[in-house]
């Protein structure tokens, strides 16, 4: 697990030394990064907790447009602003998971899945307009990540990727370390067989609430980075097709087959974006 992390990002981390002047190529370089991530968190979510959820996407979502409300209405540097938006995705995690502590399969599916479809008409309405989302137009001029003064964005696109590079690699060490401790194992245990685990003195509400709060935490984290990186938000980032290709992601990396999750992701997202014109 941990050589084939080694080895994935030890190769991303040199490809900038032979493509830093192509930016499009560099900015699939950081779409892969993000959504590494993302896949992962999903990976670990279904295939070790064996909670079947369709919120992933939602998670990032909020993660993005709470980080850019944060910085363009309430002027908190993105520095900041990015951890409240995953602490706000982990709250919002827990708060999700509350009601599906007594569902299981496709009524888990249901529920968050229904999170997801009616998150896009939230920020569209004249409540998200209140709250700063912009409504159907979206959110422009997302302000980009700046520490000690130096910016981060897509003009100097080298060392924003690896900045990008540093928070993605630090959010799938934790997944893994989380997968191969005894998290982990108890995330499994639940998911073979719930009522055996129970009986061996494993708290069911504990781990599925501590899944849904770290799972939604990384992914809020991961879609705040997406907002600063490009500076534009819109709604329409719920539609089904970024649904589909992070589900495919999956498909491709091996439901349950951590770190695959991150190989899906760099496959996919490359490929997509290469094949697309």
């Amino acid at each position: 697990m941990a050589l084939i992390i080694g080895v994935s990002y030890g190769i991303m981390a040199t490809l900038p030394l032979f493509v830093r002047d192509t930016p499009y190529i560099m900015n699939i370089l950081v779409m892969c990064l993000i959504w590494a991530v993302v896949a992962s968190c999903w990976d670990v979510m279904m295939g070790f907790a064996g909670i079947f959820t369709f919120g992933q996407v939602a998670f990032f979502v909020m993660g993005a447009y709470c980080s850019a409300i944060l910085s363009i209405d309430h002027h908190i540097s993105p520095i900041l602003a990015i951890p409240i938006s995953g602490l706000f995705c982990a709250c919002m995690g827990v708060l999700v998971g509350l009601p599906c502590l007594r569902l299981a399969g496709p009524y888990v599916a249901l529920v968050t899945f229904g999170v997801h479809m009616t998150l896009q008409p939230l920020l569209r309405s004249e409540i998200g307009i209140a709250l700063g989302t912009g409504g159907a137009g979206g959110l422009l001029a997302i302000p980009p990540i700046s520490i000690l003064g130096y910016t981060f964005g897509s003009d100097n696109i080298v060392p924003t990727f690896y900045l990008i590079f540093t928070i993605s690699l630090i959010c799938v060490l934790t997944i893994m370390f989380m997968v191969k401790s005894y998290w982990g194992l108890a995330f499994l245990a639940l998911k073979d067989s719930q009522e055996f685990a129970i009986s061996l003195g494993i708290n069911a509400i504990k781990y599925k609430l501590m899944v849904f709060a770290l799972t939604s935490l990384l992914t809020g984290i991961m879609g705040a980075v997406y907002g600063h990186f490009y500076g534009m938000l819109s709604s329409r980032m719920l539609d089904l097709d970024l649904f589909s290709i992070l589900m495919v992601m999956l498909l491709v990396g091996g439901l349950g087959h951590f770190p695959g999750a991150i190989l899906g992701a760099f496959l996919v997202v490359a490929g997509s974006e290469l094949m697309s014109p």
